[in-house]
């Protein structure tokens, strides 16, 4: 009788281990969730800014059509993205599109000179500056998460109930650019 307490004793406390694990598991992917919605807000009012800015550059770069039409489509395909990685993927393209347009733009003083585009440019840095921070916060949740469904014993728990390693809100190529502060040049 003592040893069937003991085994039952022992069965309880594991249940109650991975129900623990388990809803551990559940936080920190909820967690990364939300860190993801911060994200999306901030690229959500980039994506707004955008139109603007193509707007006002529009009238100096007649020639640099393809410029703006990269900004354009690549601005759509984020706002179609639906997943958070197809949403990772659009925002690098759109990231690398504006800094395309970065390059064309140092071609035309005048427009350098505008105020209403220098208004853009200080906007269109701060939502950067936003998005970087909460990127950094939605790959430190990312990061949480993907410890967690590898260690042991949670991962044990992470593979029953299918979690698994999250992708990263990587710039890809501009990683070395991005940890750079922006500079606004006019």
């Amino acid at each position: 009788m003592g040893a069937f307490i003991i085994i039952l004793g022992i069965i309880v406390l594991l249940v109650l281990l991975a129900v623990s694990l388990y809803n551990r598991l559940v936080r920190l992917r909820n967690n990364r969730e939300q860190a993801f919605a911060d994200v999306d807000v901030q690229l959500k009012q980039r994506h707004d800014l955008i139109p603007q800015l193509v707007e006002a550059v529009r009238g100096y770069m007649k020639h640099e059509r393809e410029v703006l039409t990269e900004i354009t489509e690549a601005r759509a395909n984020a706002m179609k993205a639906t997943t958070i990685n197809e949403k990772i993927a659009a925002e690098q393209r759109l990231s690398s599109a504006l800094d395309g347009l970065k390059i064309s733009v140092e071609a035309y003083p005048d427009l350098k000179a505008s105020q209403n585009f220098m208004d853009l440019q200080n906007e269109i840095s701060d939502v950067e500056n936003k998005i970087a921070a909460a990127r950094r916060f939605f790959n430190s949740a990312t990061k949480e998460l993907n410890v967690a469904t590898e260690v042991f014993p949670s991962n044990i728990v992470a593979t029953m109930f299918n979690f698994k390693r999250e992708t990263m809100f990587d710039l890809g190529e501009q990683r070395a650019v991005a940890q750079e502060p922006p500079k606004i040049q006019f």
